[in-house]
């Protein structure tokens, strides 16, 4: 069979990623087009970079659109999740993979700071999540992936707030997972560890006290490898697993 008829195990899935114009969120663009599927590069503040991506992959022989919206905002969202469907005709994949993290002491933490930070990492996932429901429902397939991190196990220094954020996507894809069941639809979390990306001015360099090499693979992780797994977990290989919550950090947490 030649390698442009060759069916590939996401095509005929239509992906939404949050977040999805830099880092991990790039990376699973690009690994979840390689794998057939359809995909909305989300941004919020990252637009040019959303759009360039977006191209890229329609370059490579993909299909790809790019959304700007602010995940905090149900108007948006929703103005979002149907200009998806509207251009490729469902939505069978989200990733919830935007997220905010500051760093703050907890003693100087205003409720402003916590909010912020749950505002994007869980109520944005919240709203996402609701808007993508009654698509899968309808395509009777797909899956939701949260994307967490090892902070909500191992817990972290100056980011209560973040890493708590982390923990209610885990309790969030558990609870999800109990719904979506009866339609085909998986859900679960994936928590990276360390992963070597761009990091934005309020997250700051890594808690004080951790160093992101001491784990078994003596290294950072990379946002290639976060996406490979997303992909895994999307595609045909993940759909026995549901209600989970994976841990992809080099062993510097075992569960």
């Amino acid at each position: 069979m030649n390698a442009k008829t060759e069916r590939r195990e996401l095509d005929g899935h239509i992906a939404l990623v949050t977040g999805g114009a830099l880092n991990i969120g790039r990376a699973t663009c690009l690994d979840l087009a390689a794998g057939g599927a359809k995909v909305c590069v989300n941004a919020a503040t990252s637009g040019e970079a959303a759009k360039a991506l977006a191209e890229e992959i329609n370059a490579a022989g993909g299909q790809a659109m790019h959304y700007v919206a602010d995940i905090r905002v149900p108007e948006q969202v929703k103005a979002m999740t149907d200009a998806v469907v509207e251009r490729f005709g469902g939505l069978t994949i989200l990733i919830n993979n935007a997220s905010l993290r500051k760093v703050c002491k907890t003693l100087d933490m205003t409720l402003e700071d916590w909010r912020a930070v749950m505002a994007v990492t869980v109520e944005g996932s919240f709203l996402c999540s609701q808007a993508a429901i009654p698509h899968l429902r309808k395509a009777k397939k797909g899956s939701i992936v949260m994307v967490s991190g090892v902070a909500a196990n191992l817990g972290v220094q100056d980011r209560l707030h973040a890493a708590t954020a982390n923990g209610a996507l885990i309790a969030m894809a558990k609870s999800l997972a109990k719904e979506m069941g009866p339609y085909n639809v998986t859900v679960n979390a994936l928590s990276p560890g360390y992963i070597d990306t761009v990091r934005g001015a309020s997250s700051g360099s890594y808690p004080p006290g951790s160093r992101p090499t001491d784990n078994l693979a003596g290294r950072m992780g990379k946002p290639e490898e976060i996406a490979g797994m997303i992909r895994a977990l999307v595609g045909p290989g993940g759909a026995y697993t549901t209600g989970q919550s994976l841990h992809i950090n080099g062993g510097v947490y075992m569960q």
